[in-house]
């Protein structure tokens, strides 16, 4: 049995970072997974639903931008694994084996119950973590999608935090958002 844990939101300037967790059993329909950043908006929404509905175990775990700010983007990452990881195991309704193998997309572990194994680019190799990859970026791109709701004039909608030129410009204009990463630079070019 493996576990795949990856993380999406390193790099934007605004809005937490999002882990996911995932078991995938025997007979998943794995022609459903990539590397998110390598499929569609709709092929990541279907593959979501059937990860969330297929899958033996999943759990999301998140770090605030605040967290972010406070003890920096890796650690951040490292912590919402750690949730995602924990949140997965309270769902599983049934009790980890003992020769689980956890695969952590690049090149930190976070630290669980459970010994690790770091591996770039796990997110293009390791079913699992292609599976974690998307849970996690479709998860995060919906929380910004509501942060843009609340605040409209920044474009969450479009660049999901992410340091586009135009999310530079709309910083410089407004000054930054309640959801801002204090500690990331910001600007205009």
């Amino acid at each position: 049995m493996i576990c795949g844990i990856d993380e999406a939101g390193r790099g934007p300037l605004a809005g937490p970072v999002c882990a996911a967790a995932v078991i995938l059993p025997d007979n998943f329909p794995l022609n459903l997974l990539n590397d998110s950043k390598k499929i569609t908006h709709a092929r990541r929404e279907e593959a979501r639903r059937v990860i969330c509905t297929q899958a033996l175990a999943w759990g999301v775990g998140w770090a605030s931008h605040t967290e972010i700010d406070s003890i920096n983007i890796l650690q951040a990452s490292l912590l919402a694994m750690k949730r995602a990881f924990e949140e997965m195991t309270k769902k599983a309704g049934f009790p980890l084996p003992a020769d689980i193998s956890v695969i952590v997309d690049g090149l930190y572990t976070p630290d669980i119950s459970i010994p690790c194994t770091a591996m770039v680019k796990a997110d293009g190799k390791v079913h699992e973590v292609m599976a974690a990859s998307i849970l996690a970026k479709t998860e995060r791109d919906r929380y910004m999608d509501e942060m843009d709701k609340l605040y409209p004039q920044y474009g969450y909608a479009k660049h999901k935090g992410y340091p586009t030129k135009a999310h530079r410009e709309l910083i410089l204009k407004y000054g930054p958002s309640p959801i801002q990463r204090m500690s990331f630079t910001v600007r205009a070019s």
